[in-house]
């Protein structure tokens, strides 16, 4: 009876280190998996939580403007990510030391984001050296002829880099530069490189989002130069066309000149309308609005996107669209309109996308102009951009 017992003891000895065994290679495998599964940075539909740490119009104070509760609820309402646009002058101050309370709040932001199960990209949107819409208002960018320029932007994302390489590569991504307006397409095929290079060092599987010369517009797309066999690039554009419709009365560009009436779909500005409502001799305006004289509708858009496809998938990358949005000073059913079919056309061809914005006034909130606020969400607006299709 005894032996017995001491066989029985063995047998269960044996039976639970086998389950053990069992258990540690289901462990082990699964931690393959997840490393396997983890390694791709996977996104379908974002917002931009712009005004923030970029171009903060001081609407409200930067820890009440985007907190927790904003995260939960950009995660309750079906995004998977966010956009986060930071300005060099909101993170550094100018002589170069990091501004603490800024990078804890993109920071915190991050740990929300983490936590709610959101990815982010963190997009440098503006630096000292360079102002997307620098030439439009007359100004102009020193990054391309002064090499000092461009050795503080590969630092800053040297700094960058380290600060954020804690966080998983499938949940936040690095955007080189928001719209770049360089002279030559070489000169901004050159710095990206660099930039590229530099984070490689550090961080090889960090996934990195790049857009091209000219305000990131698609068809410029064929001209990036892009490191050989770097599969952890995502290739970026933004579009606001037709410019007339999106930015009617916008007194930030030429656009919001026109004062006739506009519509969507169709011809967005009539024959009739603008030759009574434009001056012909202003250049600015004429050129600004050239595409609103122009059909548009959802296969308009799907035409707009076949060249950047074609590239994207000549190449085995990633498609996005980072920006895209109207205001809501048309026609509100028109408006609805223009969302409906510009995110059927994203979507029909596989190209994630991040509309502008969160909070503002092409947000997802009814905005009071006059208060310079963000109210109450527009559900309806919400439901187009995220309801089932």
């Amino acid at each position: 009876m005894k032996n017995q017992q001491t066989f029985f003891k063995i047998g269960m000895v044996l039976l639970g280190s086998i389950f053990l065994l069992l258990v540690a290679c289901n462990s082990n495998k699964s931690k393959t998996d997840n490393a396997e599964n983890n390694d791709g940075f996977t996104i379908q539909r974002g917002v931009n939580l712009s005004h923030w740490l970029s171009q903060d119009f001081g609407w409200e104070p930067k820890y009440t403007y985007i907190d927790e509760d904003d995260i939960r609820f950009i995660d309750s309402i079906g995004y998977d990510h966010v956009r986060i646009p930071i300005d060099e002058h909101e993170l550094w101050d100018e002589d170069g030391n990091q501004i603490d309370i800024a990078f804890n709040y993109l920071l915190n932001c991050l740990d929300w984001c983490q936590k709610y199960g959101l990815k982010a990209i963190v997009d440098l949107h503006v630096i000292r050296s360079h102002h997307f819409n620098a030439v439009n208002e007359g100004g102009s960018n020193t990054l391309w002829d002064d090499t000092r320029a461009q050795d503080s932007f590969i630092n800053l994302w040297v700094q960058l880099s380290e600060k954020l390489n804690k966080y998983p590569t499938n949940m936040v991504a690095y955007e080189l530069l928001n719209e770049v307006v360089a002279p030559e397409h070489s000169d901004w095929n050159k710095l990206l490189n660099r930039a590229i290079a530099t984070i490689r060092e550090k961080e090889p599987n960090r996934f990195i989002v790049v857009g091209p010369n000219n305000w990131q517009i698609i068809e410029y797309l064929q001209f990036l130069e892009l490191p050989e066999n770097d599969k952890k690039i995502i290739l970026s554009f933004h579009t606001y066309s037709p410019l007339a419709f999106t930015h009617y009365e916008a007194e930030w560009t030429p656009a919001g000149d026109f004062t006739g009436k506009v519509q969507y779909p169709g011809q967005v500005i009539t024959d009739a309308e603008y030759f009574e409502h434009v001056d012909t001799t202003n250049t600015a305006l004429v050129n600004a609005i050239a595409d609103g004289r122009q059909n548009w509708n959802k296969q308009r858009f799907v035409d707009s996107f076949k060249q950047g496809l074609e590239y994207a998938q000549s190449k085995g990358l990633q498609l996005y669209c980072g920006e895209f949005g109207c205001l809501p000073t048309v026609d509100r059913n028109d408006r609805l309109q223009y969302y409906s079919d510009i995110i059927a056309a994203l979507e029909e061809n596989n190209i994630a996308w991040c509309n502008w914005e969160y909070k503002g006034d092409f947000g997802i909130y009814f905005f009071d102009r006059e208060k310079q606020k963000s109210l109450l969400p527009d559900y309806e607006f919400i439901d187009i951009l995220l309801g089932g299709r």
